[in-house]
């Protein structure tokens, strides 16, 4: 199979989902992270929605049709929510999630639909899913790229996998540590966040954060066996910034989050 240059892949896989990222979209999504930890509802609500019109978007473009009737594995997916945004557009959707306490963090019923278990080992059988998303997760897991493998490994052959992931060096990657990452490295952002507020970071470096960078992530995509790249793009930036991950240093500083989507051979 050829391989074209990254901006032809990307044109053409995620062109209806090009059309809806605009500036307006930006500022919306980037509004609404101030309220992560203070209101999630508030931040995941807008947040599920776009997720499903993109994958809804992507998946369109490489299987010819929407999600009506497929079936979304989400990994990650806490206790469920974009539950509802997926069903909204006909998926048939089924969070995994590792942490106990996540899956039960709001009052969501997907009893006999979620699962627990690890991202790295998920428990799910070879080519079980149409499409394998993940949205935020892979800077939570040591072991990201083990990860993408098991994404690949229970997604159907012509079936697509979109992994979404913050980068260290961009503007939210050390969390709620702010960019202090960028001046003290991540434990030193980690002790400066306990000594202003009493307690550790939700995310603590080296524990549940990790430095993840976008040419980790391009790596793993081109070299993988089992899948074919088809787009990348930084999931927060209109559709006029996407160039910035061709040009290395510079995305990983601005970037922010990269968009991996690759279809199962």
């Amino acid at each position: 199979m050829p391989r074209f240059p990254l901006r032809t892949r990307a044109s053409a896989a995620s062109a209806r989902f090009a059309r809806r990222a605009t500036l307006r979209r930006s500022a919306r999504l980037l509004g609404a992270f101030r309220f992560e930890q203070s209101d999630p509802d508030s931040f995941y609500g807008p947040l599920a929605q776009d997720s499903a019109r993109m994958v809804d978007d992507l998946y369109h473009r490489a299987a010819g049709h929407g999600l009506d009737g497929r079936t979304v594995l989400d990994v990650g997916g806490g206790p469920g929510y974009f539950a509802d945004a997926f069903h909204a557009v006909g998926a048939r959707y089924v969070p995994v999630e590792p942490d106990p306490s996540e899956m039960h963090a709001r009052d969501i019923d997907l009893t006999g639909v979620a699962i627990r278990g690890s991202g790295t080992a998920l428990p799910v059988r070879d080519g079980a899913v149409d499409v394998c998303f993940s949205s935020n997760v892979a800077e939570h897991v040591s072991q990201p790229w083990v990860m993408a493998d098991e994404m690949l490994r229970v997604t159907r052959p012509g079936g697509i996998v979109v992994l979404s992931y913050t980068l260290w060096w961009g503007p939210f990657g050390g969390h709620e540590t702010g960019m202090w990452h960028y001046v003290l490295g991540g434990e030193g952002a980690a002790r400066r966040y306990r000594r202003r507020h009493g307690h550790e970071p939700k995310n603590r470096f080296g524990a549940s954060l990790f430095a993840v960078h976008c040419r980790d992530g391009l790596a793993w995509a081109r070299s993988a066996p089992s899948g074919e790249l088809l787009a990348t793009f930084p999931r927060y930036h209109p559709r006029w910034a996407w160039w910035l991950v061709r040009v290395p240093i510079l995305r990983e500083l601005l970037v922010s989050n990269l968009v991996l989507v690759l279809r199962k051979h």
